[in-house]
């Protein structure tokens, strides 16, 4: 356990935030002993500005983010570890995949400056939990929809993270691709043993992937 949290949850999440961003100022509270979570809620209400703070990307205001016994931020406590330490695996709606590589140059990027000691997530592994072994050649513009976000996926875990964030990942898809990378993404959960907060307007998704759920209100002021 990090020494800075000593009295927090060893597992799950301990949240108690404000966010200022512009116009736009929400609170958010998310108390929970489960190991993956859904934030829902309506659009603009901050789902994406709560992964943002998480990530290290946007600093609350005011008050902590503790996930699985680790605090990565505590105003009060002058703790704000830069994102860089956070080891936060982001999964956004679009595969943000890079086009001048093939698929497999894409999944191995993650793997830029992960100490050989510190893998948790070695690809041939990450390659068959993904079923992407048949696409490393290829280049990415070819790609499905679903096959693209697999493989932002696989990139994602092998940046060894110690959360995983998924900001809406089948968003982008139609039904069909959606019902076919749902199978993988939980297969992850199971598998990786990650935390791991999923955004979601989708309640079919929710259902499958994660064990509580949490709404977040509003929208932005």
């Amino acid at each position: 356990m990090n020494a800075n949290a000593a009295d927090a949850d060893a597992r799950g999440f301990d949240i108690d935030i404000e966010l200022r961003r512009g116009s736009f100022r929400r609170a958010f509270a998310i108390r929970s002993q489960a190991r993956v979570i859904a934030v829902v809620g309506d659009s603009g209400a901050g789902k994406t500005s709560l992964l943002h703070a998480i990530a290290g990307l946007l600093r609350p205001t005011r008050g902590r983010i503790v996930v699985a016994g680790e605090t990565l931020f505590d105003r009060e406590r002058r703790i704000d570890l830069p994102a860089h330490r956070r080891r936060i695996g982001y999964v956004f709606q679009d595969a943000r995949l890079f086009p001048h590589l093939d698929v497999r140059a894409n999944l191995l990027y993650g793997l830029r400056g992960a100490a050989a000691r510190e893998r948790r997530f070695e690809p041939a592994d990450i390659v068959e939990l993904l079923g992407v072994g048949h696409l490393l050649a290829r280049g990415t513009a070819g790609l499905s929809g679903g096959e693209m976000q697999r493989v932002a996926l696989g990139r994602a875990l092998l940046s060894q993270p110690r959360i995983l964030l998924l900001d809406e990942p089948l968003s982008m898809l139609d039904m069909n691709r959606r019902d076919e990378l749902l199978p993988y993404l939980q297969r992850v959960r199971e598998e990786s043993g990650l935390p791991m907060i999923y955004v979601s307007h989708y309640p079919e998704e929710v259902r499958r992937i994660a064990e509580d759920v949490h709404r977040v209100g509003g929208s932005e002021e």
